[in-house]
């Protein structure tokens, strides 16, 4: 399989595709922050200062007080007891995996969880079980069948990226064991969920004691990295059994000096997420009116399954009418002969907004 023809990002909401320049709704830049003068200004700072790479692990000689900065930085913004920074998000999970193995009875996996926590698994060492999608229905009958003298550790998304719905985690406390925790893969919603941003965590009104929240900083922070927000007591063990961990090395420290100025921007620009908040309403408040059965969850995703090849088609061929990269992929999660994901941004602009509206609303999608 080949991949993609690449694209030339330019400015903070368009791509440049074969000379021409589209409005772009895809990628997960929430804020546009990977190109924020701000954080382009620390980044080059960080490069200047600190050199690019430690070439070592956090457990010889890589260690940078950086690093500490960085994660009490993060902690705070999310509330959590201790936070720990690793080299990119797809590894959280399995460092948190590799730590704990052989802790749980069983393990418990939403059947659409991204591949990263399919993957971390394995590591726990005990039978997997999968449940239906965000089914606390199913979860408990899930419970029942292995009893509720066990100890299971539940993984899911937090916000799943391939639609933008949310796991339903206060339901999923409500039916597991006391000893139980959730392992939430919150990629999508740290910093984009929640009236301060700190994920579907804040937005479920759930406390932290049973859940391990694990983020990147390459979405809504617009950077890079991975963070396990987790107690003292799991940062301990981390350091002390994961190989994962303790072999690798860690984040660049340009990219680290560059997180801290992405934290510090949504922590003290109260207008970005209302600008975010605000065009999902918009553009979820007009496809429903349309008729299209779009989740009212606060989510900036916007997913669109066309029926058949001809309503592909026309919508690609209306998005490009209407200057709009046709985002029609093939990922994890979702249909399996594709679908159109678009992702909304704080930075898009009105008249972008209508344009991919025009597009939708147009196309044969509508009528089917």
């Amino acid at each position: 399989m080949n991949l993609p023809e690449p694209l030339q990002q330019i400015d903070r909401t368009y791509v440049r595709l074969n000379k021409r320049k589209f409005s772009y709704f895809a990628g997960c830049d929430y804020f546009r922050l990977a190109s924020h003068p701000k954080v382009l200004r620390a980044l080059d700072a960080g490069m200047k200062k600190f050199g690019l790479n430690v070439a070592a692990s956090r457990k010889t000689t890589g260690n940078h007080e950086l690093y500490g900065k960085l994660e009490k930085s993060i902690a705070q913004f999310f509330g959590s007891e201790s936070a720990l920074l690793v080299s990119n998000g797809y590894v959280t999970n399995l460092i948190v995996a590799q730590s704990l193995g052989g802790n749980f009875s069983h393990v418990l996996i939403d059947e659409k969880a991204h591949p990263s926590l399919s993957d971390a698994a394995r590591f726990f060492d005990c039978p997997i079980v999968r449940f239906k999608h965000r089914s606390a229905e199913d979860l408990s009958r899930v419970i029942s069948r292995i009893g509720k003298s066990t100890k299971p550790m539940l993984l899911t998304d937090g916000m799943f990226s391939h639609d933008g719905s949310i796991a339903p985690l206060k339901s999923y406390l409500k039916i597991l064991p006391r000893n139980s925790t959730l392992l939430v893969d919150d990629a999508h919603g740290a910093g984009t969920l929640g009236k301060t941003g700190k994920g579907t965590r804040e937005i479920e009104s759930v406390p932290r004691n049973q859940i391990i929240q694990t983020i990147t900083l390459s979405k809504a922070f617009g950077v890079y990295g991975g963070v396990i927000l987790c107690s003292r007591d799991l940062r301990e063990k981390i350091l002390g059994n994961s190989g994962m961990f303790v072999g690798s090395t860690p984040l660049p420290l340009p990219l680290a000096n560059a997180a801290l100025a992405a934290i510090k921007i949504l922590q003290t620009d109260k207008t970005l997420r209302g600008r975010l908040n605000r065009n999902i309403e918009f553009v979820k408040r007009e496809l429903r009116k349309a008729g299209l059965e779009i989740s009212s969850a606060p989510s900036p995703i916007i997913a669109l399954v066309p029926k058949t090849d001809l309503e592909a088609e026309d919508l690609k061929m209306r998005c490009v009418k209407n200057g709009i990269f046709p985002s029609f992929i093939k990922y994890h999660g979702g249909p399996e002969n594709g679908y159109f994901r678009f992702a909304l941004s704080s930075e898009h602009s009105r008249k972008q907004l209508d344009g991919l509206l025009n597009a939708i609303l147009s196309s044969t999608i509508l009528r089917s």
